[in-house]
């Protein structure tokens, strides 16, 4: 099968999808972050010193899913119709789960990869001070609907 983001000189190419006909498309995926304890009863109690670190995190999520082309060079502008981004505390630290939604001609796959990668790198950024062994775990997509290839979900 040839490389789609290739040209017959083996240059990188945006594929083109004009042809295609809009159909709604969703992706989720999934990070986690491991913070201490301590941070865990900070975040818990909103006692954070730089501000409410989850909601920081949630708008910084939905905004990077919105700018993902601007970040992956051969990533196609695509309207993003809809974006959750879920934060759950942990005993060790913090889930992020993010599900986006479009009716575009291609998916979203890589806008919810972006938006939980932002939002675990927005938590780092505000307990960096706090707990400087902070580190960000397992990103991967969990889940696509829409699209040729139909729906995919992660096996356990």
């Amino acid at each position: 099968m040839p490389f789609t983001h290739l040209d017959a000189s083996g240059s990188a190419r945006m594929v083109d999808v004009t042809a295609k006909q809009p159909t709604v498309r969703a992706a989720t995926a999934a990070a986690s972050v491991v913070v201490s304890a301590d941070v865990v009863d900070l975040l818990r109690s909103g006692d954070v010193p730089k501000g409410d670190v989850l909601a920081v995190a949630r708008i910084a999520g939905i905004q990077a899913a919105k700018k993902t082309p601007d970040l992956l060079p051969l990533a196609h502008v695509i309207g993003v119709h809809g974006c959750e981004v879920d934060l759950t505390l942990r005993d060790d630290g913090v889930d992020v789960r993010a599900t986006v939604r479009t009716a575009d001609r291609t998916g979203v796959e890589m806008e919810a990869l972006t938006a939980v990668s932002v939002a675990a790198l927005a938590i780092i950024d505000m307990v960096k001070g706090l707990d400087r062994f902070a580190h960000i775990e397992h990103v991967r997509l969990l889940a696509k609907e829409g699209g040729r290839s139909g729906t995919w979900k992660r096996e356990n």
